[in-house]
């Protein structure tokens, strides 16, 4: 059964750096693509990025793009989110899904079978 354990989040303020991670069991992640989304109070889960766990092909939402990194680490195994220059905006939820294929609707977070349980990362102005 594949588990999914998100940890790193906290309070920072805006213009600081935060890595989150993603701790992944129960399973062989060849092929499968590792995404990050968020949620904010009141609004939608949102794509932020993705990694493909075999080519470590990345893409990422263009609100994040050039400020956050996404790679991963297949010893362990765990996924990666490195935020810089965080923003008010960025605060939300974020968790890390998984699903075991990897193609355009990688940003659609209904596409993701597996979730963990979301860190809060909020970022005062």
């Amino acid at each position: 059964q594949v588990q999914l354990a998100e940890s790193g989040g906290g309070l920072v303020q805006a213009g600081d750096s935060l890595r989150l991670s993603c701790s992944a069991s129960g399973h062989t992640f060849s092929g499968y693509a590792m995404g990050w989304f968020r949620q904010a109070p009141g609004k939608e889960r949102e794509f932020v990025a993705a990694i493909n766990w075999s080519r470590g092909d990345t893409i990422y939402a263009d609100s994040v793009k050039g400020r956050f990194a996404v790679f991963r680490d297949n010893v362990e195994p765990t996924v990666y989110l490195d935020m810089i220059n965080l923003k008010p905006e960025d605060t939300a939820v974020y968790y890390c899904a998984t699903v075991a294929s990897w193609g355009p609707w990688i940003t659609n977070s209904y596409k993701y079978p597996y979730w963990g349980q979301g860190t809060q990362v909020t970022v005062s102005s």
